[in-house]
């Protein structure tokens, strides 16, 4: 046997289940088909075999995120970034400079902007921008996707006024005269939305394109994503183009569960790199937004316990949504944040496996950010995966006790405590509301520090979790939430061939430095997609 692919002088660490640790790996096509020394590996190679010199560098399993919106990702890179604006006034200039160089009437969207960063936290309002903006209709999105703000031209263009009632799911934030302030949440953002014209075939296939570039430039081979629903054409013909270097789990509004069903097809269906059967749904809203569903009120908002997600209204339709899709042997992910969202969807779950019977289902709650400790067992108790998202840990846990209070964020995003009880871990980022690199989310699991620099211990340090836990969360407990454990998530011969090498072992550096390294090379399907 001749290998078509030999890494070398690495150090491989191939997340197993006995930790083996290696320096070399050959592939032939698209599987892993020998991991030993590099002495070893080498007498694969011929004349035809190319070699990959790792020079001491981090082999690990390509990595899988969890939780993305793939296509929104895409997009995002060509939008205008309000991120990390720090002020009113920095938010109100960048939007200024990037309106001058896009053509009069288009609209411009985007933003996922943080007003925790401002003095006082407030909500920005429609005054703001259009002074700035008065060719231009508006709406640009909080980085947690629960709220926008919308400028006058937007709101004219979606005729919200303040006579435009409220929607179920959803809040029109008005002033002190009942006016839009130009903030809509949740359902109400659905105004504004359905009057943005959709992008056309090319522009979805140029930015899926564009995300699954950077996907690779930052070692992910593989996604989960959310927000695929009709989409999944798009990354097909990426791939018969030969274009697309990322395998995509596609999720499908669980609103729409009988379209996939009528098809007959079960959860998982497809090829390797693409398939289906996965349906998301939102049980409450975002933390950030301050409409995750609590038991007890915001501390800024007595009277606020937050807003049902649009799959629980009306009251009773998620138990009966998810009752049928399971029964056709799809996959149930449910979005929720709040103890309350996540305590209506354990029991939803419960009644489903039990009406239904048992079978290998996977339910997974996305998020899983505030649970109450007598919830932490039931993940695993009734095999539920949790889906997490270190990266909003940090960000979150700058003011998340100011909403909640530090005894109810004492549980808050339980990266230790899920496991500890059993449960699986898949993590992820949630891009386009946080950052894609997973090097971002591993120094954010285990050293918890907050973006803020004011918790350098690690806000909530008792959850904090090793490196060697976290990387198995972004790579076999990510294909398990999708059951293609058997296929990759470890460096297994066997397996796909997707690695990652990065110019430093995580494993022995500070923690704090895990953020400072670099992906050299990004290896899917046994070729290299990505080399710095």
């Amino acid at each position: 046997m001749t290998a078509d692919l030999v890494v070398i002088n690495g150090v491989v660490r191939t997340v197993d289940n006995n930790g083996t640790v290696a320096e070399a790996v050959a592939v032939l096509g698209n599987r892993i088909v020998a991991v030993g020394a590099t002495s070893e590996v080498k007498t694969l190679a011929g004349p035809g075999t190319r070699t990959i010199d790792a020079a001491g560098g981090l082999v690990l399993p390509g990595f899988n995120d969890a939780h993305v919106h793939f296509l929104m990702g895409g997009f995002q890179l060509g939008e205008v970034n309000l991120r990390d604006a720090k002020t009113p006034q920095e938010f109100i200039a960048r939007l200024e400079q990037f309106a001058r160089n896009i053509p009069a009437g288009q609209w411009i969207t985007g933003g996922e902007w943080d007003h925790q960063w401002w003095p006082g936290a407030s909500l920005p309002v429609k005054e703001w921008i259009d002074a700035v903006t008065p060719r231009h209709p508006v709406f640009l999105r909080r980085m947690d996707g629960h709220m926008a703000l919308a400028n006058r031209r937007a709101l004219a263009l979606a005729n919200v006024t303040r006579a435009t009632p409220e929607v179920p799911a959803g809040k029109i934030v008005r002033d002190e005269h009942g006016e839009p302030t130009g903030i809509l949440k949740d359902a109400a953002m659905d105004y504004v939305e359905k009057v943005i014209p959709k992008p056309d075939f090319n522009l979805k296939l140029a930015a899926a394109r564009a995300a699954s570039e950077y996907a690779a430039s930052l070692g992910v081979t593989s996604v989960q994503d959310m927000s695929a629903g009709a989409d999944m054409g798009v990354y097909q013909t990426l791939l018969e183009r030969g274009k697309l270097k990322t395998r995509i789990y596609g999720m499908t509004p669980l609103a729409e569960w009988e379209r996939l069903a009528n098809t007959g097809v079960h959860a998982p269906f497809g090829s390797d790199v693409l398939r289906i059967g996965g349906l998301k749904a939102f049980s409450d809203g975002s933390l950030g937004s301050s409409t995750a569903l609590f038991f007890e009120p915001y501390l800024h908002e007595p009277d606020n316990f937050g807003l049902p997600g649009p799959d629980m209204v009306p009251e009773g339709i998620m138990l009966q949504r998810v009752l049928a899709a399971d029964k056709a042997g799809l996959q149930i992910v449910v979005h929720a944040i709040g103890d309350r969202a996540n305590r209506q969807m354990l029991d939803i779950f419960k009644t489903v496996a039990e009406q239904n019977g048992p079978r290998d289902r996977r339910f997974r709650i996305e998020h899983a950010q505030h649970l109450r400790a007598s919830e932490i067992p039931r993940f695993a108790g009734q095999g539920v995966i949790a889906s997490m998202q270190p990266y909003h840990a940090i960000d979150d846990g700058r003011w998340c006790e100011s909403r909640l209070g530090a005894e109810r964020c004492r549980d808050a995003y339980p990266f230790h405590s899920l496991p500890e009880s059993g449960a699986t871990l898949a993590f992820g980022s949630d891009w386009t509301i946080a950052p894609l690199d997973p090097l971002t989310g591993i120094h954010a699991a285990v050293t918890r520090r907050t973006l803020d620099g004011k918790n350098p211990n690690g806000w909530q340090p008792q959850e904090k979790i090793t490196v060697a836990q976290t990387v198995r969360a972004y790579t076999v407990g990510s294909a398990y939430a999708e059951f293609a454990e058997t296929v990759k998530g470890s460096i297994t011969p066997g397996k796909l061939a997707d690695l990652v090498i990065l110019d430093r072992d995580i494993f022995t550096i500070d923690p704090a430095d895990i953020v400072k390294s670099r992906v050299v090379c990004t290896v899917m399907d046994g070729k290299a997609v990505f080399s710095r």
